[in-house]
């Protein structure tokens, strides 16, 4: 299996473009401080390939984060991304799980994409949870912001290793008639895919396994990880935003202890530390 890594190909005569995202040991680290539940860790799992796929389709510096809101026992997932392919990611219950599909994790809620471009301005998209799966959320997602025919492959494996992977085939924007009966053809030989085959195969034989028949061009892989970026310095700027009376407040209260939400590391503030930090405002 590729490893934590993003890999793009180009069909030479054909009018589509593909993706494909493997996430290890990025993913074991992004879950391994977090006791959430199966379900969860495997919904969790699905947004980072899909963000890691969404991000790869960007033709700008930036970031993107992939939120799922919705009135399900999962109240909020999200994952936060780069052009660097950094990735993070946090899941908030509101109450215990009584199924382990897409619908009775989440409910009834939405899809929030999030594109901020370094240089540029900032886009959102807003898709209703009309679907039964992550992947036909992005598909309408595609289909509304981009308008070009998307297809999405993503499969899990949490039980014996966290890994997952995602395949992406997206119409190129030119002789769109053409483009489409391309893309359909692409699609069928696709949807032979099984789960182990993408989870196992190296991409290059997933490649050769779907579309031998096809010349592929290959581009050099692109390294995922994982990037918490929190630290203890951004946790002061965090207190000293807050102001002066908060800050005495913790003083009196002899001591502060933070945590980040995305990988559950402690900051601990002794009273010393709060009163340089009051000092300063």
């Amino acid at each position: 299996m590729t490893s934590d890594a993003l890999v793009r190909f180009l069909f030479q005569h054909k009018h589509v473009r593909g993706e494909l995202s493997y996430i290890d040991s990025s993913l074991q680290q992004m879950l391994k401080n977090h006791e959430y539940p199966l379900p969860v860790k495997q919904l969790l799992a699905e947004l980072v390939v899909a963000t890691s796929l969404l991000t790869a389709t960007l033709k700008f510096e930036g970031e993107i984060a992939m939120q799922l809101q919705g009135d399900g026992p999962v109240k909020f997932a999200a994952v936060n991304g780069n052009h660097l392919q950094q990735f993070r990611g946090v899941a908030r219950l509101q109450s215990e799980l009584q199924g382990e599909s897409f619908n009775e994790l989440v409910g009834n809620g939405y899809l929030v994409v999030t594109i901020t471009p370094k240089q540029g301005e900032r886009y959102q998209g807003i898709i209703p949870l009309t679907g039964e799966s992550l992947t036909s959320t992005l598909e309408a997602y595609f289909a509304q912001s981009e308008q070009l025919p998307t297809r999405l492959y993503i499969f899990t494996d949490i039980t014996s290793d966290n890994r997952a992977a995602g395949l992406l085939l997206q119409v190129l924007p030119v002789e769109q008639e053409k483009a489409r009966e391309d893309f359909n053809e692409l699609v069928m030989l696709s949807d032979t895919l099984t789960a182990q085959e993408l989870l196992q195969l190296p991409a290059e034989e997933v490649l050769y396994r779907l579309f031998h028949q096809e010349q592929v061009e290959v581009f050099p892989s692109q390294q995922i990880s994982f990037v918490c970026g929190c630290s203890k310095h951004k946790c002061e700027s965090a207190l000293i935003s807050l102001g002066r009376t908060v800050v005495a407040e913790q003083i009196a209260l002899g001591s502060l202890d933070m945590s980040c939400e995305y990988c559950n590391t402690a900051y601990h503030f002794s009273a010393e530390d709060l009163q340089q930090l009051h000092d300063k405002l």
